[in-house]
């Protein structure tokens, strides 16, 4: 494996206190000189660049959607106190370039980090102890901190290349002296690779990723929320290499591959998921792994209608059908948005409700108290128990009197069960693989799920998800539509649904096509909330108010996070104003 950087000229300062005179220095902003004063190793990285030809890149402490229309790209951004991501359009790449800066950078540890190491050996009862990722980080800097002394690198080695802040390893008292470039750059790399997850580190931490994608050999690719798809600047040059690296990876996940257990999806510490392909018996062009990113906060559904995923009428339908207790499948294809979606229409459960979530991989969340969150347990290699299954977890929560229950997603024998749930009053959700209304129906209807057709109109709701190419030639996550279920006609042996809302792809805009003609409005809900005869119009004008009301807390009172956006709807229903 190996990571792509710019070298270090031979004109470029040769100590620190040059680095810091240097006109390149006094041209840069003020909020840059800061960062580079607390990280030598940045004005090091922004010093080696071609500047010349690309100019100084830009300094952002956070982004935003905006950047995401600037092209070319030439900026640098923080993902934590130490690392910093250059994003940078290069010449002859079809996808920008994403380059982590690491306290590494021009520092040379070939010759101190066998000695360290070595060193660290004999801490290692300390570090072993050590329990939580926090435990562990602790106990390797206190070890490093018995193990090394800094000098005041003074004592440079003749030999050095130029450019580069070297210091030849002396051992006194039993420690490595190393410059205080060098100590830096050891105490982070240790971390990194002892604790976290290696070069992927400064990607898990950055909360811009979404996606991680290593496809075998060559380079590993992502997926950036502003910038969408990316180069990474690790490169996996050889089979060894990779193997060696996806071992490592999935021994730090407690889910080690083998070629006997060649596949393995497992959950990160954050929640991220992560899916191990090892060897080239099963893919044939080398190991393979993808990490999904967990968002700690999820989207919320004004994030989502800033986006354009969705509109304020049709939040508001939802949250109509939700309050009144409708059974709605999120469906899509991969990486259409579902999850997402999902999370985000929870805050219209009522606040008092018990939801039982249940997943192979945890995703879901939701903002309620009386939250039971179960997920399903395979059996590891080597490891004797039974394994739960989601089919196991579903008929438990049957028993568990919840107001809703949350399936992440339906693929087999668990979906009947989930009808039979409807059936007996219990509200569910749940997110599917379908791209259309007809073919999630096939799918229900069909093996290994095999729903009895009369059952269909048990799911009230169907919201389809997808990405899709914008009129500005973009990519972006769309509601495509919503649709209710009507029932299925036996004689003719067809299911009847509405479209409510639909996107219209060429002004990229959603089409109320169900108002004044909404199946669940006017026959369940308006029923229900006795709203009978000619009164059951007034349901669209329920609509209608809480779309302006979402809209008026938006756009006027500024709410937008996804707790925020929780508590306030909890204070509005109990003030009736919701």
């Amino acid at each position: 494996m190996t990571t792509h950087s710019v070298a270090i000229p031979t004109h470029a300062p040769e100590t620190e206190e040059h680095l810091f005179e240097c006109p390149l220095f006094r041209s840069l902003t003020p909020e840059v000189q800061e960062q580079c004063r607390k990280n030598t190793h940045l004005l090091r990285y922004i010093h080696a660049l071609p500047t010349g030809q690309l100019g100084v890149p830009r300094y952002y402490a956070t982004l935003s959607r905006k950047l995401g229309d600037m092209k070319p790209y030439n900026l640098l951004y923080p993902v934590s106190e130490e690392v910093f991501i250059h994003v940078l359009t290069a010449p002859k790449e079809e996808r920008s370039l994403y380059i982590p800066v690491e306290p590494l950078f021009a520092v040379r540890l070939d010759e101190v980090l066998p000695a360290v190491e070595a060193r660290l050996l004999d801490k290692a009862e300390k570090f072993a102890a050590a329990k939580t990722p926090e435990e562990k980080t602790q106990a390797l800097l206190s070890a490093l901190d018995e193990v090394c002394q800094v000098g005041n690198g003074s004592k440079t080695s003749q030999t050095r290349p130029k450019g580069w802040f070297f210091l030849r390893r002396r051992e006194e008292n039993g420690k490595v002296t190393l410059t205080p470039q060098q100590f830096a750059a050891v105490r982070y790399l240790m971390v990194r690779d002892k604790v976290g997850l290696g070069v992927l580190q400064p990607m898990i931490s950055d909360k811009y990723i979404e996606d991680i994608s290593c496809s075998g050999l060559g380079y590993v690719f992502l997926e950036h929320k502003i910038f969408k798809s990316m180069k990474s600047t690790i490169h996996f040059a050889t089979h060894e290499q990779l193997d060696k690296f996806v071992l490592r990876l999935s021994e730090q996940i407690k889910r080690p591959v083998t070629l006997r257990n060649p596949i393995v999806d497992a959950t990160l510490p954050d929640g991220s998921r992560v899916n191990i392909v090892y060897g080239r018996e099963v893919s044939q062009r080398g190991s393979n792994f993808t990490i999904r990113k967990f968002n700690e906060t999820p989207l919320s559904i004004f994030e989502l209608i800033e986006f354009g995923t969705m509109d304020y009428r049709m939040a508001a339908y939802l949250s109509i059908l939700l309050e009144e207790g409708m059974n709605i499948f999120v469906s899509g294809e991969t990486a259409s948005g579902k999850t997402t979606a999902l999370n985000a229409i929870t805050i219209f459960v009522p606040p008092d409700a018990k939801i039982v979530t249940i997943e192979d991989t945890p995703e879901i969340q939701v903002p309620h108290q009386n939250w039971v969150r179960e997920v399903a347990k395979a059996p590891r290699a080597g490891e004797k128990g039974a394994a739960v299954t989601m089919m196991d977890l579903l008929k438990a929560a049957l028993r568990q009197r919840p107001n809703l229950i949350m399936i992440g997603e339906i693929r087999g024998e668990e979906g009947a069960i989930a009808f039979q749930a409807m059936q007996t009053g219990h509200a569910v959700m749940a997110t599917f693989h379908a791209s259309t209304v007809e073919r999630l129906i096939q799918r229900l209807t069909g093996h290994p799920i095999n729903i009895p057709k009369t059952y269909i109109d048990n799911l009230n709701a169907v919201v389809i998800m997808s990405a899709v190419r914008l009129p500005n030639g973009k990519t972006g996550r769309r509601a495509l539509s919503i649709s209710e279920i009507v029932g299925y006609d036996p004689p003719s042996n067809t299911f009847s649904f509405v479209e409510v809302f639909r996107w219209d792809p060429v002004r990229d805009a959603f089409e109320f096509v169900g108002d004044k003609n909404s199946f669940l409005l006017e026959q369940k809900v308006a029923m229900r909330r006795g709203l009978v005869g000619n009164r059951k119009w007034e349901i669209y004008n329920l609509l209608e108010r809480r779309a302006r009301v979402l809209e008026k807390l938006h756009k006027e009172k500024g709410v937008k996070g996804y707790y925020d956006l929780f508590r306030i709807l909890t204070q509005a229903r109990r003030e009736g104003l919701f």
